[in-house]
């Protein structure tokens, strides 16, 4: 019983995970402006993401522009852009393996799509950071962590969390697959109840 509680909450946190991960990927929130003079009268926001950027006018009227070319776009733009589209296919097929219930696989899925959604989101939040107690950037050209982020990083503590649920459990079942005697003929109740539960 308990293997099958943690399989349907690997399921859960994966396709939530899954979810997460499309989210962040598309939302333009992966760095917002920030205000870090007392004096500053702010009438606009900047949102900067990975395939937009967006202005929003005294959180009336948003404007949103789709950055023009992509070869134009700066080397680290396009590698968070490739390893999140990644990110997602590996949720997406972690997802798949998941509800197909192939052994094995689908803990091992979980975990590296995790572990690559967590270098871009981390990468971008280190970069807003050092920039941010740079005294050297421009105060207007500072930037705060976006709601992206956030977002990252919640769907990648969800899927290494799935991942970590299936693995376990498949070791209890490899485990117990491997210490079990091999019977022929009767097989006593309690080795079947016992069968019963660590097979789910």
């Amino acid at each position: 019983m308990a293997c099958c509680v943690l399989q349907i909450t690997g399921l859960v946190f994966g396709g939530v995970g899954m979810l997460g991960t499309l989210a962040a990927t598309a939302m333009p929130q992966w760095r917002v402006s920030a205000y870090v003079e007392a004096n500053m009268v702010v009438f606009e926001s900047i949102w900067e993401g990975l395939w937009m950027d967006c202005i929003s006018q005294l959180g009336l009227r948003l404007q949103c522009k789709l950055y023009d070319s992509v070869l134009a776009l700066p080397p680290p733009l396009e590698a968070l852009r490739a390893l999140m589209c990644l990110a997602v296919l590996l949720a997406i097929v972690a997802f798949l393996v998941a509800i197909v219930g192939v052994k094995y696989s689908h803990g091992v899925a979980f975990l590296l799509t995790g572990s690559l959604v967590l270098v871009p989101v981390s990468w971008t939040g280190g970069g807003i950071v050092r920039d941010f107690y740079d005294p050297a950037v421009p105060a207007p050209l500072k930037r705060e962590l976006g709601a992206a982020l956030y977002v990252g990083w919640a769907s990648s503590a969800l899927l290494l969390a799935a991942g970590a649920m299936y693995c376990h459990v498949w070791s209890r079942i490899l485990h117990w697959e491997c210490s079990r005697p091999h019977q022929t003929g009767f097989t006593s109740p309690a080795h079947h109840s016992s069968s019963q539960i660590s097979t789910c």
